[in-house]
């Protein structure tokens, strides 16, 4: 179907939605990612650091609202409407819930419905176009951002089931051979972490701990390892580094639309795995699905390792960096020059102009 300016292509419309929730994620998660340990660990020496971490998590809580923003802009909507998407957004999120009298913040919500809800508002938007005339300022944020939240609040409880389910398919997993075990829980968390499931939210949800947590910890320390190596030379430098500061979510249209790139992802998790099973790599279940962004994921492994302490340093940096990362550059050769299973530009940062 050819776009016009009165339809839009599924495909298109799609593409369009995605690009704003890879853009919303990275302004939102990224300082957070990149400071928020660090202020933690800083905190005893000056009150200050308090201060400044709260900054960091309050711009994190945002990202429903970015995300909603972002996807507006996609579709060339004016500030009326765009902030009206935004606001949709926030609301079908379920990143506030009404307790005792007051809305409570717990965190970025849930991303999918997010993405649900901003769609909604965005076609309710192209549907009604001009139509209100000079009502507009009134009206629109009553018709297209209610409704549209509103909807997103229904949706939820039966959205969240797939993040519900895909929880329970991956708790069975930790009833296996510790080997196998963690083979498939990296796995596991190295696509999510490419998917609209927030691979922390799974986490709590089951409460893996030990060497699962650790398991996931490195499926997601993978998938970064993989897509650093695989953006690197398609982009420029900007995508690359903020693949490796946290931001791996923002490849998802790339996912979607070369589901190809998943193989390499898988593979490097599996041979990363297959190592940190046998060093024993372990966590517990807040900080599973972190990776090695803000080095949640190796600080908490360092606490459960024995021994001498600057070898169990050297094995920490050889399992969640020297190992993804040499994978990730053996598997993506060979599937560009060897097997030739993709090219290089399935990786390319898909914008708006290159969504199209």
């Amino acid at each position: 179907m050819e776009q016009t300016a009165n339809r839009i292509s599924a495909k298109d419309f799609i593409n369009k939605v995605l690009a704003g929730v890879a853009l919303g994620i990275v302004v939102g998660l990224i300082p957070n990612a990149i400071l928020g340990e660090l202020f933690k660990a800083l905190i005893p020496y000056h009150p200050i650091f308090a201060t400044l971490n709260s900054v960091v998590v309050g711009i994190q809580f945002t990202v429903p609202v970015l995300v909603g923003v972002l996807i507006g802009m996609q579709f060339k909507l004016n500030p009326i409407q765009t902030v009206i998407v935004g606001t949709a957004a926030f609301v079908g999120s379920g990143a506030a819930v009404f307790k005792e009298n007051a809305w409570v913040l717990t965190g970025i919500g849930d991303l999918i419905n997010t993405m649900i809800t901003a769609s909604i508002a965005v076609l309710l938007i192209l549907w009604i176009k001009d139509r209100l005339g000079s009502l507009t300022i009134i009206l629109l944020p009553i018709i297209a951002g209610g409704i549209a939240g509103f909807l997103g609040i229904i949706l939820l409880p039966y959205v969240k089931l797939i993040t519900s389910s895909l929880g329970q398919l991956i708790n069975s997993f930790t009833t296996l051979q510790p080997m196998v075990m963690c083979i498939l829980i990296a796995i596991s968390f190295s696509i999510l972490i490419v998917s609209p499931i927030s691979t922390v939210a799974i986490a709590m949800a089951i409460g893996i701990s030990g060497l699962a947590s650790g398991a996931a910890n490195l499926g997601v320390a993978a998938a970064a390892c993989m897509l650093v190596v695989g953006t690197m030379r398609v982009n420029k430098a900007g995508v690359p580094i903020a693949v490796f500061l946290g931001a791996m979510k923002m490849m998802m249209p790339n996912l979607l639309k070369y589901p190809i790139i998943a193989l390499p992802i898988a593979l490097t998790a599996t041979v990363t795995g297959i190592v940190g099973s046998l060093i024993g790599i372990q966590g517990t279940k807040e900080s599973a699905g972190f990776g090695f962004s803000g080095l949640v994921g190796p600080i908490n492994a360092f606490k459960f390792m024995e021994g001498n302490a600057m070898m169990n340093l050297l094995l920490l940096i050889l399992v969640y960096f020297v190992v993804p990362f040499v994978s990730a550059f053996i598997f993506h050769y060979l599937f560009t020059k060897v097997f030739k299973l993709y090219d290089p530009e399935v990786f390319k940062f898909q914008t708006e102009s290159e969504g199209k």
